[in-house]
């Protein structure tokens, strides 16, 4: 499986979501390309489209103007309920990594053998690109019957890093849930995927080794705010402490 942290050149990265809200196709991609730049000029190391509030159509445009224009700054795709095709935007856009929802548990216990298919055959069109995959994730359906552990190890062997949440976008994911998903993992990469803020930011990411940000970065702090730089500079400024305290104690 591919070094999930290759692409970065720093501990601890922030992805940033582009959510592709907008009011046309014009205002979807000029508001992305706006947002990426107040990423990008914020310190964050990395964003992730998704078609959110947007479609297909205005997601790969977003993926083919970061081909172009992101001048080494990684970025990533979700395609939300079409995870084939995340694959497939992937490897024609270079991107960096792919998110998942869920990677285990999500189906019936009948086929999760195909979905281990899935996986082997998917992956294998984009080598080089690292795969966030969710367990228990907020929003997905949870028909497996092994326990969370037992999910956990299957995940290991489908994914390069396992993103944890709690139940809901913007809901601050528990210290307990942290904890439960790193003492199961052991060293295996654990992302933070929602309810970061700058307040609690150094906390969990002294357990997690990255995070996925959307609602923090917003006005109103919710998913259909508008990107405000100072929300950016307040919480990569604790990120940056954290690392800095890592560093010193290394």
């Amino acid at each position: 499986m591919s070094d999930p942290f290759s692409c970065f050149s720093v501990k601890k990265p922030i992805i940033a979501m582009l959510h592709l809200k907008g009011t046309d196709a014009e205002d979807v991609h000029a508001r992305a390309v706006r947002e990426f730049e107040l990423y990008r000029d914020g310190g964050v190391d990395a964003v992730m489209v998704e078609p959110y509030f947007g479609t297909y159509t205005q997601m790969e445009r977003m993926l083919a103007y970061l081909k172009e224009h992101a001048d080494g700054m990684p970025y990533g795709v979700n395609c939300l309920n079409v995870d084939a095709m995340a694959f497939e935007l992937a490897a024609k856009y270079d991107c960096a990594f792919v998110q998942v929802d869920s990677v285990v548990g999500h189906v019936k216990p009948r086929d999760e053998e195909s979905l281990q298919a899935f996986f082997d055959t998917f992956r294998k069109r984009c080598p080089k690109t690292f795969l966030l995959g969710g367990v228990r994730f907020k929003y997905q359906p949870m028909l497996s019957v092994k326990t969370l552990e037992e999910d956990l190890q299957t995940a290991m062997t489908r994914c390069d890093v396992i993103g944890v949440t709690q139940n809901a976008t913007g809901e601050e994911t528990s210290m307990e849930r942290i904890r439960r998903f790193r003492n199961e993992l052991g060293d295996f990469p654990l992302f933070i995927c929602a309810g970061l803020r700058d307040d609690n930011v150094k906390e969990q990411l002294r357990i997690g080794d990255g995070a996925v940000v959307g609602s923090f970065f917003k006005d109103t702090y919710k998913d259909d705010g508008e990107v405000d730089p100072d929300h950016i500079r307040r919480f990569m400024a604790e990120v940056n402490a954290l690392r800095k305290e890592l560093l010193c104690n290394s």
